[in-house]
This record gives structure tokens, sequence and C-alpha cells, in this order.
């Protein structure tokens, strides 16, 4: 009986040490989001909607309300930093490569919450979940 409340214990106690350690990988990770899952973000919290892309892939069509920070700038560690740490960052480029390689570089900078938009903005110009700004 004595084996059996010893074995449960470490049992529980695995358990708690690990369900905590998911959560800390969780809070690390960057995650995917839909253009849907976006625009629920973008209403429900302040966000920070950064385009990676070029300025003149920006300034043809873009997602309302961005700023554009050239992933490919030699700039661009100077003006990621200026972005709030503490502010949840949604990142799009045209496909997802840069944006996911920029979120990178912003969870190890230290930024706390970091979405990148699935598939770029390719994958969701065409659908009515996203406000898209087309220069005419």
């Amino acid at each position: 009986m004595k084996k059996l409340l010893i074995i449960s214990c470490l049992l529980i106690a695995i358990n708690f040490g690990t369900s905590c350690v998911d959560s800390k990988i969780q809070d690390t990770e960057v995650k995917l989001v839909t253009a849907e899952e976006m625009q629920s973000i973008l209403e429900l919290e302040d966000v920070q909607l950064v385009d990676v892309r070029t300025p003149k892939e920006h300034n043809k069509e873009r997602i309302a309300n961005s700023q554009n920070i050239d992933y490919n700038s030699p700039t661009f560690d100077e003006d990621i930093s200026k972005l709030d740490k503490a502010k949840p960052v949604i990142l799009y480029c045209k496909g997802g490569k840069r944006s996911a390689k920029c979120a990178k570089k912003l969870k190890e900078a230290g930024f706390e919450k970091v979405y990148d938009l699935d598939g770029g903005i390719s994958k969701w110009k065409h659908s009515d979940k996203l406000k898209i700004e087309v220069k005419s």
C-alpha cells in the first residue's frame, strides 16, 4: 500500500512538471493563424500588424492598417527594435517564408506574442476574411 501511494505521488508530480514545461514551450512558439483568426485577434487585442515585404509590394496591395518593415532591408533589425515587445505582433508576407524568418527573430529578441499569417497574403487575398487595400 505504501508503494502504491509513493508511485501515485510520483506520477502526480511528473504530470504537474510536464504540464508546466509544455506551457513554457508554447509561450515561446510562434502561432500560425488563418485570416479569420487574425481578424479576431485584431478586434480583441491592441496588435502591431507588420508586412515584411518590400515597400513596392506593400504599396501595390496590403492588409489595411499594416505597417511595412522590409525583411530584406539593411535597417531591418533597427526597424523591428522600434516595435513594442509587450504588444502582440502579427506578421505577413507574400507566401509565408519571410514572415516565418522574421517571427523567429522577434521571438529571439524577446517579443511576447508573435503570430504569423499562414500562407501569407497570397493565400488569403481573394477571401472575404481580410480587408485588402489595392493601389489603383
